[in-house]
């Protein structure tokens, strides 16, 4: 069975805190980190571990064992110096996956030629969707429906490519559907049973969120 991924993410203000929440909700083990008590004692209810913390002290970092997360979450409110700080620490601590807020196009320009696997720009995305693809590698967007039901985009993989939706089957598999794939040349609205999945199309699929989890993994592995 493939270990649940444990994410920390550092910095709980409003966009952070979607973040973790989303995260949590998501059915995955979330530390809270942040530099204010109040905000970590509120955290700390919701959270599966929530600490005060100077992410710029290196130290700090290493005695939390920071370095054992999948993926760390830089979501430091309005102080650039501290952001880029904690997210020089975290590369040269070997975290497989750094995702940061920018606070500006120059501040996302230096995230990027620090190596930071994804930049995000709060004005422009919601914490909730952010959440949904820092867990699911080949998701590239996804629209809530509703509580339950989910319109995702993701990219299909070598493990499918060559197969018709007929193979597939992926409404009796999983229960959800491709409603349409987007190819290099086009985008094909409602897909027939004889359409050919190649790799790197963008598949649109509606369902659960559950089942579209499903589906994921199975292409995923």
């Amino acid at each position: 069975m493939r270990k649940k991924q444990q994410y920390a993410v550092i910095g709980l203000g409003r966009f952070g805190s979607s973040v973790a929440n989303e995260l949590i909700n998501l059915g995955y083990e979330v530390l809270g980190i942040d530099r204010n008590e109040k905000i970590i004692e509120e955290a700390g209810e919701r959270l599966t571990h929530s600490i005060i913390g100077d992410t710029t002290d290196e130290e700090v970092l290493k005695a939390i064992g920071i370095r054992n997360f999948d993926c760390v979450i830089v979501a430091i409110g309005d102080d650039i110096e501290a952001s880029i700080m904690t997210t020089i620490l975290l590369k040269d601590l070997g975290v497989p996956k750094v995702v940061a807020k920018a606070l500006s196009e120059l501040h996302g320009k230096v995230l990027h030629k620090m190596g930071v696997d994804r930049i995000i720009f709060p004005e422009r995305e919601m914490g909730a969707r952010v959440a949904n693809q820092i867990v699911s590698p080949n998701l590239l967007d996804y629209i809530e429906l509703s509580k339950d039901y989910t319109i995702a985009e993701l990219s299909a993989t070598k493990k499918i490519a060559g197969r018709s939706l007929k193979d597939l089957d992926t409404r009796a598999r999983h229960g959800c559907s491709i409603v349409a794939i987007n190819n290099k040349h086009d985008i094909v609205i409602a897909p027939t049973a004889d359409s050919v999945i190649e790799e790197g199309n963008i598949m649109v699929v509606i369902g659960t969120n559950e089942q579209i989890d499903k589906f994921e993994s199975v292409i995923n592995n």
